[in-house]
């Protein structure tokens, strides 16, 4: 579980979006930091045990994002994110493959799990692999364990059959996904009880077969 004190840290974050006041409150960082550790170092061995490919082993410090942002190419000049991001990466950073994102950002809390923004050639192949296995992946998104928790995200999507399908065909809406994320919404309470990590562990479980699909998917 998370402590009360993280998400109020993170909340005064959003609120006073300096870096004098974060130097001021640098302590304050560490701490929470330090409790999002913890959290983190409790989750990986659960997420090991639903998928053999992510390693038991990944150091809680690799899967969280920095709380500094890249300005450089951004409107918003604010220096630090104002959610904890942790990325649960298979492969390691920059290799292209489905992953796992925990977003812990007060009142925005989420699991998200799949591909986002895949490149070209990688989205060519999760769209064949939907069309020539619809029923397979129908059965995945369908399923009553991923239905009762997840949501397919639409954020990301075509407003035109993408090329080589027709308007007409019956999965066209799947198709124009550029993104494949099942998204879990998560209260803020979540975090501040002892069985979130098993209810994390019961949303690892019930989104694997969905990353397997992708994985196989990118893999051909």
């Amino acid at each position: 579980m998370i402590k009360p004190e993280t998400l109020v840290f993170i909340t005064d974050v959003a609120q006073n979006n300096t870096r004098e006041w974060f130097a001021e409150n640098k302590a304050r960082y560490e701490t929470a930091k330090e409790d999002v550790l913890a959290f983190v170092d409790q989750l990986i061995p659960k997420l090991a045990a639903v998928d053999p490919e992510f390693s038991i082993d990944t150091p809680a410090k690799k899967c969280l994002l920095r709380i500094y942002r890249d300005v450089r190419f951004s409107k918003n000049k604010d220096p630090y994110k104002n959610n904890y991001g942790i990325s649960f990466n298979v492969k390691g950073k920059g290799i292209p493959d489905p992953g796992y994102y925990l977003h812990i950002q007060p009142g925005q809390c989420f699991f998200g799990a799949g591909f986002w923004m895949p490149e070209a050639p990688v989205l060519k192949k999760i769209r064949e692999e939907i069309d020539y296995n619809t029923s397979e992946f129908l059965d995945i998104i369908n399923a009553k364990s991923f239905k009762n928790t997840f949501t397919l995200s639409q954020d990301d999507k075509l407003k035109n059959a993408p090329k080589g399908y027709e308007v007409d065909h019956p999965q066209i809406e799947l198709l124009k996904l550029k993104s494949f994320i099942a998204v879990y919404p998560l209260k803020d309470e979540d975090f501040l009880k002892a069985g979130i990590v098993d209810q994390l562990k019961i949303a690892f479980e019930s989104v694997y077969p969905f990353i397997l699909f992708l994985r196989n998917a990118v893999a051909q």
